[in-house]
This record gives structure tokens, sequence and C-alpha cells, in this order.
């Protein structure tokens, strides 16, 4: 891991909470000139430490109503299960985020569609068809109570 001042860190949450806000602005905030301010931020984008920058989309503003948390458990029998899996999850659209989890089942997928219509036909005509899928367990989220953006690590100076 790349090892970060308080400087780094102040521009880390900065950019977290608004990326689009100037070199000049920015440097303001944490109290360097603006030369030295693009200089570590151009640092923290080739050490990969930022990845990218983009919008974030209000989900409903766009017609997408329906968010769904699934549990999904492999038939691990199956041959190239994990792969084959993996290759079909990404090819998904809805699937906007997939992890391999431990517990009660092997991943953890977030779909976001249009409504339930398409939830149920996306379920039925896409999800229950991959083979490597031995069990599926939807949870539907009612409403967001918080979702950050910004990573929990220690800011303060």
């Amino acid at each position: 891991m790349e090892k970060l001042d308080k400087i780094d860190l102040k521009i880390l949450k900065i950019l977290q909470n608004n990326s689009k806000i100037t070199n000049l602005e920015l440097s303001k905030q944490i109290g360097l000139s603006p030369a030295p301010t693009l200089e570590r931020v151009k640092k923290l984008e080739s050490t990969e430490i930022i990845e990218s920058y983009h919008a974030i989309v209000n989900p409903t503003s766009i017609g997408l109503n329906v968010k769904t948390f699934v549990l999904v458990s492999l038939a691990w029998q199956k041959e190239q299960a994990l792969n084959n899996f993996l290759e079909k999850v990404k090819a998904i659209e809805e699937i906007t985020e997939c992890y391999i989890i431990t517990g009660e089942a092997d991943f953890l997928i977030k779909i976001i569609c249009k409504d339930i219509p398409t939830y149920e036909q996306l379920l039925f005509k896409t999800l229950s068809q991959i083979e490597e899928i031995e069990r599926l367990k939807t949870l539907m989220t009612l409403s967001t109570v918080k979702n950050s953006a910004v990573l929990p690590f220690n800011y303060k100076d």
C-alpha cells in the first residue's frame, strides 16, 4: 500500500465528496499551491489509489425503481462452475455488483432494474437458466437508509 500523508488523505476525502472541484479550489482547501496539489492528485491517479471519476446517477430518476440483492449458491460439482458463472454474470447489465462471500451463500449480487415484472423476467428467464447456479435467494430493498461513496478511514489532521 502506498504511504499516504495527511494532505493526501485530505485530497481523497475532498475528491470523494466532490470530484468536480477545481484544482484551484482543492489547493485552497488543503493549503498548498495549485502546482503541488495537481502533482499529488496525478500521483494518486497513477498509483491507482484514485481509480476513476464518474457521475453517480439517481436510479429512480431514470426509471430504475427496483433494487435487489440476491444470494447465489453455486453447483460446485459442475465443471468450470466458477468461471462459467462469472462470465455469465458479467454479461448481465442489470447486475451492478457481484461479491464472493462467506456464510449461507457463495455470492451476493446487486441487481437494479425498472420494475418487479422486469426483475421477475430477469430472475426466471436469465438467472435461473444459469446451470451453474444451485440456489437463489432474493432480498428485496424497500428503501435506502445510507449509501456513501466516501471510504471510512481516518482523515483527521
